[in-house]
């Protein structure tokens, strides 16, 4: 199994190959972040503390914390899991990883050092090297020098040199600073509060005015389904107008119905054939050729009643 042991005091790192499983007896079976004594290692590791901070199977394979087994397994991972990097915004996929406590079966376990021993160990903390890259928010900018919000966080950054090889020059780089809030980003800030400002009064006056307008709107409505009403109860109220009716035609003209067997003025009944015509009150019915006039009585005409005779006076 091979260690790679970092030293975060003086920025060293060293990696060492160890066969033997006797020696690595004190790792198994331990999770990531547990802090295990180096004493079993060799002589040069006794009072040393390290800490499990990761590592890698026979196949490649990370070590990812929270997955309890010790051995690999299958998960469906999204963007903000550790051991997935998405390709596109919303992509989640299906990915072999391996569990967090060691086993037979890792071939690579980082380690940190949390405590130094008596002696000094050569590549590990034998020099110490200057940080590279300082922090780069501002927050933390301050929180490492102990400054104040009164003072220029721009003169505290860290410096790192690079070199180029076309003039043989040296030039200084500064990583731009997080979360600085300067002149410039104080005046952004007031126009963009005086440009929301203005979009809230536009609004405001807009809606004024279209309230205004529908008001008119229904008003207009209103006035004329009123004159609509006046004018269709006028229509109503007023008598219809009498037609004059020209001399000699009738008004009333009666129906096909009413006028079915009834002789118009100044023509008289022909009755058919084999039919016997009943005279109206106050006609003398006339016979056709060779049939005598019969005259029927009514069917509602009654009988004078007769009186009885009787012996009383």
């Amino acid at each position: 199994m091979k260690l790679n042991i970092a030293n975060p005091t003086t920025g060293q790192q060293k990696a060492i190959v160890i066969d033997d499983d006797k020696k690595l007896a004190a790792f198994f079976g331990k999770r990531m972040g547990t802090e295990v004594p180096a004493d079993d290692l060799g002589d040069e590791f006794k009072g040393y503390v390290f800490k499990i901070t990761g590592g890698n199977d026979k196949d490649g394979f990370p070590m990812k914390q929270g997955i309890l087994i010790n051995g690999r397994t299958r998960i469906l991972m999204s963007e903000g899991h550790s051991c997935y990097r998405p390709r596109r915004t919303g992509e989640r996929k299906r990915k072999s990883v391996r569990g967090c406590i060691v086993g037979h079966d890792i071939a690579v376990l980082a380690l940190s050092v949390i405590k130094a021993g008596e002696q000094t160990i050569a590549g590990l903390n034998d020099e110490k090297k200057p940080r590279r890259l300082g922090p780069k928010r501002a927050t933390r900018i301050r929180k490492l020098f102990a400054l104040d919000k009164k003072d220029d966080v721009r003169r505290f950054v860290l410096l790192y040199t690079r070199k180029i090889e076309k003039n043989g020059k040296i030039r200084y780089k500064t990583p731009k600073i997080q979360r600085l809030v300067t002149d410039a980003r104080l005046r952004r800030k007031r126009l963009y509060k005086a440009e929301k400002k203005a979009r809230w009064e536009r609004t405001k006056k807009a809606t004024a005015e279209y309230v205004k307008l529908l008001q008119t709107l229904r008003k207009k409505r209103l006035h004329a389904t009123h004159k609509e009403k006046k004018e269709v109860t006028t229509t109503t109220t007023k008598q219809p107008e009498t037609k004059a009716v020209p001399k000699g035609k009738p008004t009333d003209v009666p129906s096909k119905k009413d006028t079915k067997g009834q002789p118009t003025k100044g023509t008289t009944a022909q009755p058919t054939k084999g039919t016997t015509v009943q005279p109206t009150k106050g006609t003398t019915a006339q016979p056709t050729k060779g049939t005598p006039a019969q005259t029927q009585p009514k069917k509602d005409e009654k009988k004078p009643a007769e009186t009885k005779k009787t012996g009383k006076k």
